[in-house]
Parts: C-alpha cells; structure tokens; sequence
C-alpha cells in the first residue's frame, strides 16, 4: 500500500491497481470527513505515479523555504496544508483586499507536476481565479515524466458557479493532466461534477489503525486526541486540544441555554466568541455535530462517546431533551453554516438558534 497512509484499503489498493494497469480516470472525487486522509492519499498517489522520473531540484513556489535536496516524496509533502507555514500563508492572505487575492490565486506547488488549490479569503472558499489559473496551468507540458497531478482541496468549498467554470477543463482534459478533487460530502457538488469523476468515499478509520497511527507520530494525549478525533487520523494529529475545549465550553452553554437552563450564562460564554473577529463559526461546526451525536447515543442507553471526559454533563443534559429537539439542533447548525458562508453576524444568528430551541422544546 502507499508508504504512511492508515485506513481505506480498499480505497488505496484500488488506485494503486490504476497506476500498474496504467488505466487512470482523469478526474477523481475523494469524499469522507475532515482528516480521514483524503489530500494525504493524493499526495500519496502523486509521488507513486510521479515516480516514474527522476525530477531536479526546483525551488518553492508558492509555500514558503527552499526544496533544495529534497525527494520527490519530501517536496509533494511539503504542500500539505495541515503544515504550519501552509496555514500561515493561508491565514495572512485573509488579510489582503480581494482585489489583490483575485490578481494572485492561492496554489501551493513545491514539485511542479503537482499542484494544490485550496479555499482562501475570509469565508475560506475556492475562487473563481483560481480555476482560471487552473485551466491555465493544466495546459502546461509536465516538466518530469509524462504526468501532472493536481487537487482541488475542499471543492465543496466552491460556489456552483466557480464549480461550472471547471466544466470545460473535466470535459476536455489534457491528456497528461490528473485531477483530484476533496470534498466532505460529494452532493454539496454540483451533479455535472460529479457525473464527470470518479468517486471514491473515505470512512472513519478503526480503533486498531488509530493507535497504530498515534504510535508512529508519538502523539501526546493519545487517548483523548484519538477519542475526539473520531477515526480521523488527520484531526488527531492537527488538533489544538485546549481551542477545542474552549470552543466546545461555549457550545455546552449554548446547547443548556437552549434546552431551558440559564440564557444569562451563555451570552456570558458567548461575548468573547462574538467580540473575536478572528474566531471563525467554522471552527465550533463540527464540534457543535459531535456534541449532538454524544447527546443522541447517552439518549438511547450507549456509554462510549466522543467527548467522554464531559460525559457526565452530557448525561444530565441528554435527559432533559428530545429526539425532535436534536433534529431541530442539527437542522440550525445545517443553517448556521450556509449563513456564515455569507458572513451573516455571529451574535445574533447563534441567539436565534438558541430561542428557536427552547421553544421546540416547548
């Protein structure tokens, strides 16, 4: 299997039968949560199929630091995103002015047969100029050997319009050209994107998989990074453990203010949250879903959840809702994140999703 990959073997073995038989797809759609290892199996797969040929030092491109000396594997890996340069690029150019961002598309390409967009600018999305830089960049000859690699990161990140704007290149690719795009779940995608791709569905990797995982990067807090990281090996190792109880300290108050406890102690919990420009909803997202699956399990007699070390909280608060109450939670949440991709405000959004609750409780 590919070198440092955990979990989705048949996922794995199934394009690496593609590059021994030389019968690959030209667009493949990698769906699965966040850090299941969807970009992780790309880059994974570029160095395998780019392998082939010998390349020559070049030096960075868009990440930051030289490549000189580097292999092959070493320079694909460093446009890994979950890096930290990677996120400090990504994080100073939310800063730039749109104008200057359209002049000059984010991509990361450390090798130059391997290329990787990715959401950037203050609602994290794929830009138009992005894909016209794609187009562009796809007809260019590949420098080494007789393929280039690209990914498109998140592309359920893309407006449909920006997702039709790639239609011409998926159905007229350069026949050296392999695209890749990521996406959490595949039908935020428009259907002619998806029509036109291969799709492949990346699950929550095993108990036994994890910790051999945790093993071999010698993670601290295993155990809880491990339980909260819900068999994504990427999340596991990404995590800021103490922003995500800080962040998830928040959601219990709101989640108690809606289910009929104290409204005064969530606005309490949530002014830092609303004051913080840089305190994205996006963050508080999937831990506010995790939170909700905790409460359905303890709901229905199950003990082992996610957020075990605040389980007891969660008990006492699974037994003063509703089945109803929680579907009527995970449709807010659904809401809340088309909204915060029009960068509707905070405050009021999330004090509104709190009242709509109490009086489904009602």
């Amino acid at each position: 299997m590919f070198e440092k990959f955990w979990g989705n073997a048949s996922t794995a073995a199934a394009l690496e039968r593609m590059i021994a038989a030389h019968r690959i797809p030209q667009t493949i759609l990698l769906s699965g949560p966040e850090g299941v290892g969807k970009a992780t199996l790309v880059r994974r797969f570029a160095v395998r199929l780019l392998s082939d040929a010998t390349p020559q030092p070049v030096l960075t491109m868009t990440a930051p630091g030289a490549s000189h000396g580097l292999s092959l594997g070493e320079k694909i890996e460093q446009d890994d995103l979950s890096r930290e340069e990677n996120r400090t690029v990504i994080a100073e150019r939310e800063k730039w002015t749109g104008e200057k961002r359209t002049d000059d598309p984010l991509f990361f390409s450390t090798y130059p047969d391997f290329v990787t967009f990715c959401p950037e600018g203050p609602l994290r999305q794929i830009s138009l100029p992005q894909m016209r830089l794609l187009r562009e960049k796809a007809q260019l000859l590949p420098s080494r050997g007789h393929w280039r690699v690209f990914l498109i990161d998140q592309f359920d990140r893309a407006t449909h319009q920006v997702a039709d704007s790639l239609l011409k290149t998926l159905e007229e690719p350069p026949a050296h050209l392999i695209l890749f795009m990521t996406a959490e779940n595949p039908f935020d995608l428009p259907p002619t994107i998806r029509s036109r791709s291969v799709l492949f569905h990346l699950s929550p990797i095993s108990d036994k998989e994890m910790l051999s995982f945790a093993e071999s990067r010698g993670l601290k807090d295993a155990n809880k990074r491990l339980a909260l990281s819900g068999g994504c090996p990427g999340l596991a190792l990404t995590m800021d453990l103490q922003a995500y109880e800080k962040r998830r300290t928040a959601l219990l108050a709101l989640l108690e203010a809606a289910a009929g406890g104290s409204f005064a102690q969530w606005v309490q919990r949530s002014e830092s949250l609303i004051a913080s420009k840089s305190e994205k909803l996006d963050l508080y997202f999937k831990i506010l879903y995790g939170l909700l699956e905790d409460l359905l399990l303890l709901m229905h007699g199950k003990t082992t959840v996610r957020n075990q070390d605040i389980a007891g909280e969660l008990t006492r608060l699974a037994s003063k809702v509703t089945f109803a109450w929680i579907r009527e939670a995970i449709a807010f949440t659904d809401e809340l994140i088309g909204l915060q991709r029009r960068n509707v405000q905070k405050g009021p959004s999330l004090d509104q999703g709190v009242v709509r609750l109490r009086n489904a409780l009602a």
